[in-house]
């Protein structure tokens, strides 16, 4: 047994100890493909190193498809889809303006948080739905009620 089967397992056990601490299952099947290598390798110690190269590619693509293919197609849609987006959260909630809208720029106050509008020039007081997010930005609008 060659010295590179030994490489290709730490390099493994390398991939999946970055992947602990990379969150995402990204780094996983790079590591899965140089396990296999280092099996391959266990079980061919003649194969060239740019055979060993071509055989960690095709195995890390194959992983890779097999993930999206299968896992990513089986997961659990979650039930609190919004829950990491703040912004999306506040569609269709509304609020009072602390600050005026000028220029069709402005700022609201929620919570603790400042956000930044953008939406038709009002008064302070005025009362605002927010209609759709922008990354950080709120579309607002004004509110009928």
């Amino acid at each position: 047994m060659g010295q590179l089967v030994y490489t290709w397992w730490a390099i493994a056990l390398a991939l999946l100890a970055i992947e602990t601490i990379i969150p995402g299952a990204s780094i996983l099947w790079f590591g899965i493909a140089a396990f296999i290598v280092g099996v391959v390798v266990f079980f061919f110690p003649d194969l060239p190193l740019l055979g060993q190269v071509a055989v960690f590619g095709v195995c890390s693509i194959a992983s890779v498809a097999v993930y999206w293919k299968w896992f990513r197609s089986h997961e659990t849609p979650s039930d609190q889809p919004l829950l990491n987006r703040k912004a999306d959260q506040l569609v269709g909630r509304e609020f009072v303006l602390d600050a005026p809208i000028e220029l069709g720029r402005g700022k609201l106050k929620i919570g603790d948080a400042l956000w930044s509008v953008e939406g038709p020039d009002l008064p302070a007081g005025a009362r605002v739905r927010i209609c759709k997010t922008d990354g950080l930005n709120l579309q607002v609008e004004k509110s009928e009620a």
